[in-house]
Parts: C-alpha cells; structure tokens; sequence
C-alpha cells in the first residue's frame, strides 16, 4: 500500500489512550511497543509479502529476515514468530512446506522459535511473520527524533526493488541476482547490536517506502536532512537496470508522495530520483548518530563486518530532505 493511501487510512484510527502503550500507531514507527513492567516492554510487528524471488525456500528465509528487521531496529531482542501464509490451493504444499522451513531456518539463526501461525487460501503466495521481541522500556530505540547535526548511517546498499524487479522479468545475470538475495537475506541483528551498544539518536530500517520515505518518517515536520547521492551504496549491477527504468510500481508511488518534501540541488536524472524511492525488501538499518559518537559506531560497524556508509546530515530545514550530488 502507498504511503500516501496509507497515511489516509490511519487518520480514522481511534486515538490510543493507554499510558503503557509506549509505541503504537499513532507514531507511525517500526514495531508496537507495550510496556508490561518498569523492566519490560513487549515489542510486536507483522510482515507478509509475495514473493521477491523464485526460490521457495529463499522466499521464506528473505520473508523472515525481513520480518525480524522491525524488531532490531526498535533495538530489541526477538523471542519468537508466528507464521503468516497465503497460499493457492492449485499449487503443490510441497511448495508451502519448502517456504516455511526457508522461514524457520532464518529465524534459527536469529536464535528464536517459530511456534506456530495461520494460514489462507489464497490467489498467490504471500509469506512472513509476527515477531515478537523484548526491550526495556527506557532504551527503546524509536525512529523521531533526531538531532540536528546528526550523521545519517546506513547499513546496507540499495537497488534491492529495481534488481528483484529485474529478476522477475528474466534480465538480470545469475552472479548480480545472487548478490541481492545476500544482501536480502542478511540479518540486521549485528547492526542492531552495536546501534544498541553505542547509542543512536533515532533508526529505522529501510523497506516498502525507500530510503526517502523512511528517512521522511524519522525526520517528520520538525527536522530536515542533507543526503548525498555519491555516498549512498548500491548493489552491483543496480544503476543499470535502474537506468534501464526497471523499477517495481511502489517507487514511483512514493517518490510521488515525497516530492513536495524533496529539493534536488542540481539536475538529477528520473531514475536517480526513483532509485532514492525504491521500495527495499530486508533493507538495511538508518540510524542517526551524533558527531561525537559517529567514529565509534562506524569502526564497531565495520569490525562486525556490516556495511556502515555515511550518507547525509540532520538538518533544521523542518521537513524537508535536500539531495545533492
């Protein structure tokens, strides 16, 4: 769904008026968070799609590690998933069986249990979890607010929408493919980990609404950032095929969304315009850290082995994202 069409549905959501309810709708953040001691917040999240590649069990350990990406970038720990499954009668359950265990595999290696789930008939596969994690209360790591001043850090390269897109028509070669579905099937626990150890002002984790719609979401109408196309990292093989236009539908939609918030300083190109907006799946983690803490959390990064690029600032331009080369 649009962030735009999203954004009209929420707005007839009753307001939330529970003092325990620490994280809900009503911040338009990652996860839910409920508190349920002064020690203990539970945090829950949901995430299904259909499927990005053709690999059944890829679908479900890609499925998976993007549903557990919520929970790590509310700086939580997962305790455990649930399954949610659409599935079309006409296929073989060998198939549904191929995708779940893709699923539990990665929640294994996430150190969580899957206990159980639900399942639909459905016109065409759809796959992930409910995750549920646990942080306390007081260092919850929340997506607003950041600071001015702040350095903007990501954790993974972008192009995941435009390649898997590609992949879907049969046009991108096996050694690029094999590259997006790695950094897809990544899990963002070590970035979390040292997002948590050094301290961030705000971080979100980069999905369905592209690197510019997430960030737009972390600075809302009080703070603005500088990002700068030049640092922002791409997997290999991702500007051809987006200068090719292989874009999935959600790029345009959000990119449409954004641009009363957006000032390109210069000229820049449609598809560098939609490669900023491309919905990501398992994207990486976007965390705002201060000056002082910057070089310690990009060293930390780098010793756990995950990608840490510094790719803009905070700014005081209340709402507004300034793009330059």
């Amino acid at each position: 769904m649009s962030p735009e069409t999203l954004a009209q549905v929420l707005r007839y959501l009753p307001e939330i008026n529970d003092s325990n309810a620490l994280v809900g709708t009503n911040t338009a953040d990652d996860a839910a968070v409920y508190r349920i001691s002064d020690e203990q917040a539970i945090v829950l999240t949901v995430d299904y799609f259909t499927p990005v590649v053709d690999d059944p069990y890829y679908f479900g350990v890609i499925a998976a590690a993007n549903s557990l990406s919520d929970i790590y970038a509310m700086g939580a720990k997962p305790l455990f998933a649930l399954n949610v499954v659409g599935f079309p009668k006409k296929l073989p359950p060998e198939i549904l069986a191929t995708i779940l265990k893709g699923g539990a595999d990665k929640a294994r290696e996430a150190g969580i249990p899957v206990l159980g789930g639900h399942t639909v008939d459905d016109a065409e596969p759809k796959y992930g979890m409910v995750v549920c994690g646990l942080v306390h209360p007081d260092k919850i790591v929340k997506n607003h607010p950041p600071h001015p001043g702040d350095s903007l850090i990501l954790t993974k390269p972008l192009g995941i929408g435009v390649l898997t897109t590609g992949m879907k028509r049969g046009i991108v070669p096996e050694n690029t493919a094999k590259k997006v579905m790695e950094v897809m099937e990544t899990l963002n626990d070590k970035a979390a980990e040292v997002m948590v150890e050094v301290g961030v002002s705000a971080a979100t984790d980069i999905t369905g609404f592209g690197l510019l719609g997430h960030l737009k979401e972390m600075l809302q109408e009080e703070f603005g950032a500088e990002i700068y196309l030049t640092k922002i990292p791409a997997i290999e093989g991702a500007w051809e095929f987006a200068g090719m236009r292989v874009f999935p539908g959600g790029a345009k939609n959000n990119l449409n969304y954004l641009l009363p918030h957006l000032d390109f300083a210069g000229e820049f190109a449609e598809e560098e315009k939609l490669f900023l907006a491309d919905p990501q799946t398992s994207g990486g983690l976007l965390m705002a850290v201060s000056q002082e803490k910057k070089e310690e959390l990009v060293k930390k990064l780098q010793q756990k082995g995950v990608l840490a690029a510094e790719i803009g600032i905070i700014t005081g331009n209340k709402g507004k994202i300034v793009v330059k080369r």
